[in-house]
């Protein structure tokens, strides 16, 4: 019982990360998973089970609060199915764990470019809510994005949210929930791959409902904040998310001692902060000089 209890707050705590900056839940909850013994492909089923049921309310809580572009839901949505059907076929198969280190690099740099874009010089397309981005780049997007997200236990966010950040033209609030709603489309799919591929033998469904719960409380939350929340600051905030858990995947790659790891992740934290904390100020001063001008 104990053990339900804690995966409902991971569940909680990850869609909580997940709604508000556009990516964690599913890295979160499988790494989780991973470490209590399940296989990759058991724990990425379980993840994209319980998924099913936060990112249908994390979706319809982002088109409320205005934070979508339903074009740009559909330009994804439908590629990243089709990725995170074939991406469960195949981990139902071969485990990908060969991918990661590469998967975690390059979406580090991507991290560390998102960071000091909105942190030092903020996109000037950063507020507009309608995505001007076609299909010739968002279908190779939710293609890859589907197929690591499912091979993967998580994914999704980290790769598109990242690549439509990164390109600095669309508001982040946009690009979070638009990515979190497509996300529903990638989850059935990436489950009905799953269960085709293993049946149901090995899912415990107790797990499953844990994370959803714990999921489902905190959907609304995270869309409420996303929708009040500054482009610039969510911006950095998402950018330093990348960086911080793509460079322990890539420590613990490398094979690195925890003392190791843990003093590279201090210094890290330690030289993020004054980032965030210029953005705030940046963005608070922003603020007071168009509330002065309009008055």
């Amino acid at each position: 019982m104990l053990a339900l209890i804690l995966l409902a707050l991971v569940g909680l705590v990850a869609q909580l990360v997940d709604g508000t900056l556009g990516m964690g839940y599913g890295v979160t909850s499988s790494s989780l998973l991973l470490a209590v013994g399940l296989s990759p492909a058991l724990a990425s089923a379980s993840v994209h089970l319980s998924q099913i049921g936060t990112t249908l309310m994390s979706g319809v809580s982002h088109l409320r609060l205005g934070n979508t572009d339903r074009a740009l839901v559909a330009r994804l949505a439908v590629p990243g199915a089709v990725g995170a059907f074939l991406g469960a076929t195949v981990l139902s198969r071969l485990a990908t764990a060969a991918a990661t280190p590469v998967t975690a690099t390059i979406l580090l740099v991507l991290g560390i470019y998102v960071l000091v874009r909105f942190a030092v010089r903020p996109p000037t397309g950063a507020t507009a809510r309608n995505s001007p981005h076609t299909s010739r780049l968002l279908t190779p997007l939710g293609l890859i994005g589907g197929f690591i997200d499912a091979t993967g236990g998580g994914g999704w966010g980290p790769v598109v949210t990242t690549t439509l950040l990164s390109r600095g033209r669309t508001a982040p609030r946009t690009i979070v929930g638009s990515v979190d709603t497509a996300e529903f489309i990638v989850s059935v799919t990436a489950s009905l791959g799953f269960l085709l591929g293993l049946g149901t033998a090995g899912i415990d469904f107790g797990v499953v409902v844990a994370l959803l719960g714990g999921g489902m409380l905190a959907a609304p939350l995270a869309a409420w904040a996303v929708s009040r929340m500054p482009g610039t600051i969510l911006g950095t905030a998402v950018g330093g998310l990348i960086v911080v858990t793509n460079t322990v995947t890539v420590l613990e790659t490398l094979g690195l001692s925890t003392t190791v790891t843990a003093w590279t992740l201090s210094a890290l934290v330690a030289a993020l902060a004054p980032l965030i904390a210029l953005t705030v100020h940046r963005t608070r001063r922003t603020n007071v000089v168009a509330e002065v001008q309009a008055a």
